[in-house]
């Protein structure tokens, strides 16, 4: 279970401190003589051989080591980190680091941090801990003795990996196992565990690791890893006050994260920014290594499969429990590199939320859904999994407080909306992204089509100059991110984009949306490349998909930041399109340069689109299919 959690979160990372060097952060497991070149049963263990070329390889490449009190010392406004600064951590607490890699260590030169999950350091006789293939016992960790000559040599600095959060827990009604840090544990009985009893049980784990390790080595431990990269904000102060001021990850490769300096006032949550880490996976050798490193992540695109949870969404618990098996398999078929999961229930289709799919003061929970189809789509589709939520578009149970916040529409076909610019919105719809990232485990958020203001529409937001009321909704949009990322830090974020901003820069004043700005401010703009849905004939849909792109390849960053979302169905009829239209229309980007692509809506009932145009468009896989 503890290797499946962690295969389930693994995202390699670096990392790169604001105004500082760059910092490489390397996580290592278990170093071991017998482990098999490739395909060994521990995917988590690298051989001797292979660490001893990384050190070499490192060094040789002007990579230089520095310790947890560098790193802590940049931080804090001193010594800036080197160039190429690479830092050596190690997880778990295994007693091979100290019989394999610490003599490596002390050969080299070179400091490291170890982070031993306390309570398996006592293990009772005969107690064993599930640890990849096999069951690991007492004399497959450290003993404290260990611990105490490695932190001692001066090399070594000790870390916590928490006493006892190495391990899943139940995080909703379907038994789905979860990390335990990040968590509100579900029982049969009592429901979901309340923040309060959250946060103590996280309090008490940490100060159990932290007095053992003081108990056993002198030393209060500064540095805390988390378990399977799960961690938040809240999580972070909390360790924080124990004096653990530095915490990593996992996550996060090519992203930067701006950790602050020491001794600076922080808002609970608000900063404490965990450092990220490349994982040293299925015992890479020195050609691995170098490629990993040199790689432009840059180039990589994204292939994005968008899901209405309302088609997985059945009255009968058994059918809705064969719908989350259909899509899961549908989508490992496909093998996108995304799924854009919607997490609001809109069953009259008028695309406002009338109910969501986690828990929620706000709004009717639908079905508590959205946690267990997105941590299925992780751990068995291998996917990142986008929260996809409205923005403004909310009908509130609430009529009266619905009346005075909706937005008066001349257009009763509009989307029903709320207005941005009353603070009862902000703080509504901030609380429902708060609540939604307490419930589920996700890795970005698509902010819905909704986002948008007619120019006869609240006339007076933004002062009434269209290039202000755009900001004024990006910046909307950016504190329904920081709401969600107190309790799931570093969030991905993708926002649709409809077409006419794009091929018509006056068609801003109708929307509020614009491209510049959205590449600015998110990670990916989505946008709507849907020929049908803009009225474009048929025999023009190319013609018009090929100046799309030519005005987003034209923008300034618009092909490193636009993910051209198609259509798979025609809504004027309603009628699928076929599958061989989705095929054509992304061959037909992809020439003209486009990078990111995406379809919307993927019946995975239906089979629509037909899974073999579905998976020749928008597979991640290397051609041909790795997988089927």
């Amino acid at each position: 279970m503890t290797r499946m959690l962690l295969a389930a979160l693994l995202l390699l990372a670096t990392f790169a401190l604001p105004a500082r060097a760059s910092l490489l952060v390397l996580s290592y497991h278990d170093i071991r003589d017998d482990v098999a070149a490739k395909g060994d049963p521990d995917a988590y263990a690298v051989s001797t051989a292979n660490f001893a070329q990384h050190l070499d390889w490192l060094r040789a490449n002007g990579y230089r080591a520095v310790s947890v009190q560098a790193v802590l010392d940049a931080r804090a406004g001193g010594p800036p980190l080197p160039d190429k600064a690479v830092l050596l951590t190690f997880d778990d607490g295994l007693r091979s680091v100290y019989t394999h890699a610490f003599p490596l260590l002390r050969a080299y030169g070179w400091p490291a941090l170890v982070a031993p999950v306390t309570g398996w350091l006592d293990l009772p006789e005969g107690a064993v801990v599930p640890y990849g293939p096999r069951d690991f016992g007492r004399d497959d960790f450290l003993t404290w003795a260990q611990l105490r000559e490695m932190r001692d040599s001066g090399l070594v600095e000790i870390g916590s990996h928490s006493h006892d959060l190495h391990r899943g827990v139940p995080g909703n009604p379907f038994g789905n196992q979860t990390p335990a840090a990040v968590t509100r544990i579900w029982s049969q009985a009592g429901g979901y565990e309340s923040e309060n009893a959250w946060r103590a049980r996280i309090e008490r784990d940490l100060r159990t690791s932290r007095d053992l390790i003081v108990r056993h080595t002198g030393h209060a431990p500064r540095v805390i890893v988390w378990p399977y990269a799960a961690y938040n904000g809240v999580a972070n102060d909390i360790a924080g006050r124990l004096g653990m001021t530095l915490s990593f990850d996992l996550e996060g490769r090519a992203r930067q994260a701006d950790l602050g300096q020491q001794g600076e006032t922080r808002v609970e949550g608000a900063s404490l920014a965990s450092l990220a880490r490349l994982l040293m996976h299925r015992n890479p050798d020195v050609r691995d290594l170098a490629g990993e490193l040199r790689r432009d992540l840059s180039l990589d695109g994204v292939r994005a499969v968008q899901v209405d949870l309302d088609y997985v969404y059945d009255d009968d618990a058994a059918q809705m429990a064969r719908n989350v098996d259909a899509l899961v398999q549908r989508i490992h078929d496909i093998g996108p590199s995304h799924v854009f999961l919607q997490a609001f229930a809109d069953p009259d289709g008028d695309g406002a939320a009338e109910a969501v799919y986690f828990p929620s003061r706000h709004l009717p929970m639908r079905a508590d859904l959205f946690n267990r189809v997105a941590w299925q789509l992780r751990t068995r589709a291998g996917v990142r999994v986008f929260a996809w939520m409205p923005v403004l578009g909310f009908e509130l149970p609430d009529a009266a407080l619905q009346a005075q916040l909706r937005i008066a529409a001349s257009d009763p076909a509009e989307i029903p909306r709320l207005d941005p610019g009353d603070p009862r919105t902000r703080a509504i719809v901030s609380d429902l992204y708060a609540e939604l990232a307490i419930a589920a485990h996700f890795d970005g958020l698509l902010f819905h089509d909704d986002a948008y203001l007619r120019d006869d529409e609240i006339p007076g937001y933004g002062g009434g100059v269209p290039a202000a009321r755009t900001q004024a909704l990006v910046d909307f949009t950016l504190a329904l991110k920081a709401a969600a990322e107190r309790w799931r830090p570093k969030l991905t974020t993708a926002r649709n984009l409809f077409a006419r901003p794009v091929l018509e820069p006056a068609a801003e004043a109708w929307f509020a949306q614009r491209l510049e700005p959205f590449l600015a401010a998110y990670d990916y703009t989505a946008l709507m490349a849907m020929p049908q849905l803009e009225g474009v004939e048929a025999g023009r849909a190319d013609a018009w998909l090929r100046g799309l792109a030519d005005a987003v390849r034209t923008t300034p960053g618009g092909v490193e930041g636009t993910l051209f979302e198609l259509q798979t169905v025609d809504w004027r009829a309603p009628a699928p399109l076929p599958g061989t239209t989705l095929r054509a229309q992304a061959r037909l980007l992809s020439a003209a340069g486009i990078r990111h692509l995406g379809y919307y809506p993927d019946d995975f009932v239906g089979d629509r689109p037909p899974l073999e145009d579905a998976r020749e468009a928008m597979s991640a896989r290397q051609f041909p299919y790795m997988e089927r």
